[in-house]
């Protein structure tokens, strides 16, 4: 196998050269050979091993932006990073994460074992390659000391596959397409004609997404994947399968992981909640966990996201003067994994970043048992306040119509590239006639918002099945109103025209009001392209294609009332 050596040039006096193996072969149990670069700081070691596993290549730069070989080697360890089963260099079928338990045992014992080695394996990787961390860590090879998952679900039906019983589209349909052009690249690689002529048909699919594609129904059973013959991201097969969703599952099995773990997630990341309840089920289990929140988003952790500069000091380089992120996680495997023995005992800590006063809190526990739940009531004229109703008021009604959605603006999204993600102004979405808009008076004083957020609604729809969406907004003096964090929950009427409670999860944040600034809350019927369409007929999504307008009632009144729930932290 070649070997390059790589001159670092680097500032640290221990480390100033790198050598580099390309494609090294692991044989997993199977047979079926996948293949790693593996990093090595100059000299004989032995060095502890950072794995990550992707199926995104692992010579593109994705791999190396969560995991940079040079830093690393820079601090002392050796570096392996692979191609998962199925992708780019590694021999197999391309299944999502089917495999990943026992690649992950395999890999963990192959990479412990590598010239070089030091036998200590630690985990990193953001996304995807933050499962396969927590897939392997269920798999208990006794080599791996740490894992660092980045920006990674628990449930994926929490997030990743559908939320509230909606459909996750916005991602399910991009992040298929993609992956597929590898998939399509090994069918036809014999027959350039052929491959040129399935390429070509992807990224029409993949580009005409937001300008209609999206909206190929059935959503359950989306007509692009069947046109490409692609494995699709699991939404389907977990409804076919349900012993097979727990290839992905994280969520219940916390306590047979007994490792350390360093979670980071963002405010406005599509798996933010994920992020925090994998962390949250660690510490229940007794383990050492640490958390890192910032207000970030799936695939920006600068300090620009949205419409809002949340100042330099939320960028993961600078991290309020703690130093880069990447440096924390380093400081980290040295305390976990260190060169065989951990450095010093690793306790967990939580660092938070507070939005609007934009700064980062050290914290040592989540959620703050200091939270207080506080409802902010829904009242007639769209007010929202503290007080609850204490005589009858008119019901809220709008109609909702599938063919006309509410367009996804901003929030904890991972869409196509039309759709971003983060505090976007809503303006548009509140002028439209189908979403309600609830709002406090001017605050007198700061409001800090720090943990789960949901809205408890007393609502009814006139057909079998509807969704309600409700959103969280912070109103400047100006009037301009951002998102904060929304949810969905997807139900079936019982009696359809008869009011029932409906409580939607808008999963966490961290946030402080200012004073002078206003709450508000949106409740509507659709969210669309980040959740598919609810078409108020009762039909199951893989095979529903035809709509019908609702007629929506949103009830505040003594007996219901409706009522959004802030967790609010008094101010010290």
């Amino acid at each position: 196998m070649a070997r390059d050596s790589v001159v670092a040039h680097a500032q640290e006096q221990y480390v100033t050269e790198m050598q580099i193996e390309f494609d090294v072969p692991a044989e997993m149990r199977d047979g079926t050979v996948l293949r790693a670069d593996v990093y090595r700081p100059a000299g004989t070691g032995p060095w502890p091993v950072l794995l990550s596993r992707l199926p995104y290549g692992k010579q593109l730069p994705l791999a190396v932006a969560v995991l940079d070989p040079l830093t690393a080697a820079r601090r002392g360890f050796m570096v392996v990073i692979q191609d998962t089963r199925g992708r780019f260099a590694s021999e197999g079928e391309w299944e999502p994460w089917t495999h990943e338990e026992n690649d992950g045992y395999d890999t963990v014992r192959w990479a412990a074992a590598l010239p070089g080695a030091n036998g200590s394996v630690g985990m990193i990787g953001a996304s995807y390659f933050g499962n396969t961390q927590w897939m392997a860590a269920l798999a208990k090879p006794p080599e791996l000391k740490a894992i660092a998952p980045v920006v990674t679900w628990s449930d994926p039906d929490d997030g990743l596959w559908t939320r509230g019983g909606a459909i996750e589209l916005g991602i399910t349909a991009p992040w298929t397409l993609m992956m597929g052009a590898d998939a399509l690249m090994r069918r036809h690689g014999a027959d350039p004609a052929a491959l040129v002529g399935s390429i070509g048909s992807l990224v029409q699919d993949l580009d005409g997404l937001a300008e209609g594609g999206y909206g190929e129904l059935p959503a359950g059973r989306f007509p692009a994947f069947a046109r490409h013959d692609l494995p699709e991201l699991g939404y389907e097969r977990s409804r076919r399968e349900p012993e097979w969703a727990r290839t992905s599952r994280v969520a219940g099995r916390h306590d047979e992981v007994d490792l350390p773990t360093f979670q980071v997630g963002g405010w406005y990341d599509i798996f933010s909640q994920g992020t925090l309840d994998n962390f949250t089920a660690m510490r229940r289990a007794g383990r050492s966990a640490t958390l890192i929140m910032g207000p970030w988003t799936h695939a920006n952790q600068q300090h620009v996201i949205g419409d809002v500069n949340f100042g330099f000091a939320a960028n993961s380089a600078f991290m309020g003067m703690r130093g880069p992120l990447s440096g924390l996680q380093f400081d980290w495997f040295q305390r976990t994994i260190g060169h065989g023995e951990a450095l010093e005992p690793d306790t967990g800590k939580v660092l938070l970043f507070v939005m609007g006063v934009n700064q980062w809190r050290e914290e040592t526990q989540w959620p703050l048992s200091r939270a207080v739940d506080t409802d902010f009531h829904l009242r007639a004229d769209g007010r929202l306040t503290q007080e609850p109703p204490a005589v009858a008021e008119q019901a809220e009604e709008f109609t909702y119509d599938p063919m006309e959605p509410v367009r996804t603006t901003g929030g904890a999204l991972l869409l196509t590239d039309e759709f971003r993600p983060g505090p976007l102004d809503q303006r548009d979405v509140e002028a439209r006639a189908d979403v309600l808009v609830f709002t406090t008076e001017p605050l007198a004083e700061d409001l800090e918002v720090t943990g789960r957020v949901k809205a408890v609604l007393f609502a009814a729809t006139d057909g079998p099945s509807t969704d309600w969406v409700a959103r969280l907004c912070d109103v400047d003096e100006k009037g301009v109103s951002r998102n904060v964090t929304d949810g969905v929950v997807r139900v079936r009427a019982a009696t359809p025209g008869e009011a029932a409670e409906h409580v939607v999860d808008l999963w966490s944040t961290s946030i402080v009001f200012r004073a002078g600034h206003r709450i508000r809350l949106h409740v509507t019927s659709s969210n669309f392209p980040r959740w598919d369409r609810n078409l108020n007929t009762g039909e199951p999504e893989d095979s529903a294609t035809t709509a019908r307008v609702a007629r929506q009632q949103v009830f505040h009144d003594p007996a219901r009332p409706s009522r959004l729930v802030l967790p609010v932290v008094a101010q010290a």
